[in-house]
């Protein structure tokens, strides 16, 4: 399917921690978006300590409603303790909660690894994938939205 962007307002906001891996999910990002003829100066990117900050981003984003969708990007790599479980679910379900409250498409390119390898591996593709996500359901809900109305 051929997704087209043009003249949707994205904004991106991607994790510091695991700098390297996040980096590279932002590089795919950035790819699918030009790809899909979403111009550079409708793009707002933002960054935030690590994952469990991108729930509140992504609000501050949706808050001004001045966009059409929204990226999440991350990098979450198991270690030896729990904290791994609680990063992945809290940040995953603040992300859908701000989706789903806000009504905004939300792309969630938070990759959540057992090895820095994994991580490294899939980073490019799981960000151009969130970026084309938030492109498809930006331009379904305007879709429905012009078909049966704001409800």
């Amino acid at each position: 399917m051929k997704l087209r962007g043009a003249g949707l307002r994205i904004g991106v906001v991607t994790a510091r921690f695991n700098a390297p891996v996040c980096e590279k999910l932002l590089a795919g990002a950035r790819k699918a978006l030009a790809e899909m003829g979403v111009d550079a100066n409708d793009v707002a990117e933002v960054t935030v300590p690590g994952a469990l900050e991108i729930p509140l981003a992504l609000q501050a984003f949706a808050a001004t409603e001045q966009f059409d969708a929204l990226v999440a990007l991350g990098c979450v790599i198991k270690g030896d303790t729990y904290h791994f479980e609680v990063v992945c679910n809290e940040s995953a379900a603040g992300i859908t909660r701000v989706g789903l409250d806000l009504d905004v498409a939300i792309g969630n390119g938070v990759l959540t690894t057992y090895t820095d390898e994994q991580a490294e591996s899939r980073a490019e593709q799981k960000g151009y994938e969130a970026a084309q996500a938030a492109v498809e359901m930006a331009l379904l809900q305007e879709w429905t939205h012009s078909n049966f109305g704001e409800n």
